[in-house]
């Protein structure tokens, strides 16, 4: 028996990467190493995160009518995931990001948006019934944010379940995250939407109860190497993160939310639904790319799943 449907509403891009010992300051231009190019996209990668996982998902995204988005598509199919609604837009390019990573796996990431900024209202009324009839929906905001809204608001009213990774950070309106299940920042987005600067877990945790105080009752901050600190309602818990030899941290925290969707759509509790996803996002950190990167569900099982504290 397959897990819920998931639906993820999203970015599609080509990622263009060069690995490079430093990333350069403004005005300056460095001799990088290794170029590879990739399907990526906040929303793909979720979309291919939660496949690999085990996860029965089906994509809402829009490509261009070229060689990029073409490829997208085939790739997806492989991955075994519903392309019904993988639009594709005549007018706009496919999306493309272009990325740096350095020595230590840092990354920084310029997005030339392409037919991603096209997904439109009408598109997402042709794909309405198999909204409605889904159990989870994960966004992300590399789309047109009157997209998440308009989503959200066919969600809420079907009692879905909206999982928002707010990325790129933005300011987000209250009406928006009053009709999310769970927000997923990391420290910066975090930082965007509750003004407290997240350096640690008592900063996260003062973060998380502005964020939640707007309407959210469960907000889960990923901070990177130090973990992630989960609200649920007026209980907190931590979760350490795996140590690993960082290679490339892109797409670390989209392996972690599509992972995280697959965990809740078999049953399990938030707590154990990030558990699974802060492993899954260890082990991609140890390899070049975004979707190259993610793990299926088999590869994970040798990093240790007891590392948990909780507190309230």
């Amino acid at each position: 028996m397959r897990s819920k449907k998931i639906i993820v509403v999203g970015s599609c891009n080509t990622d263009m990467v060069i690995k490079a010992d430093r990333l350069p300051i403004p005005g300056e231009t460095i001799l990088g190493g290794v170029f590879l190019m990739n399907p990526g996209g906040k929303g793909a990668n979720q979309a291919v995160a939660a496949a690999r996982m085990g996860g029965n998902v089906t994509l809402i995204s829009k490509t261009g009518n070229d060689v990029f988005g073409k490829q997208s598509v085939m790739l997806y199919n492989a991955e075994d995931i519903n392309t019904d609604y993988v639009f594709s837009d005549p007018h706009h390019p496919s999306g493309v990001a272009l990325i740096t990573v350095d020595a230590n796996g840092e990354n920084c990431i310029v997005v030339a948006s392409g037919a991603n900024s096209s997904l439109s209202i009408s598109d997402i009324n042709k794909a309405r019934t198999e909204i409605e009839n889904s159990e989870l929906i994960l966004m992300q905001l590399e789309i047109p944010i009157e997209i998440v809204e308009y989503v959200a608001e066919i969600a809420c009213k079907k009692g879905i379940k909206v999982i928002l990774n707010p990325a790129p950070a933005r300011a987000l309106s209250d009406d928006l995250l009053k009709s999310l299940y769970i927000i997923i920042p990391n420290k910066s987005e975090a930082e965007i939407l509750s003004g407290i600067k997240v350096t640690n877990y008592e900063t996260a945790k003062q973060a998380a109860d502005i964020i939640s105080s707007k309407g959210v009752d469960h907000v889960v901050i990923t901070l990177g190497s130090q973990g992630a600190l989960i609200k649920e309602f007026d209980e907190y818990h931590f979760v350490d993160a795996y140590k690993v030899d960082a290679v490339d941290t892109t797409a670390a925290g989209d392996v972690f939310c599509g992972s995280f969707c697959v965990g809740l759509s078999e049953g399990n509790s938030i707590l154990d639904s990030v558990r699974l996803a802060a492993k899954a996002a260890a082990f991609s950190v140890t390899r070049m790319g975004a979707q190259s990167s993610i793990p299926h569900r088999s590869e994970i099982s040798q990093l240790d799943l007891d590392k948990v504290k909780t507190s309230s």
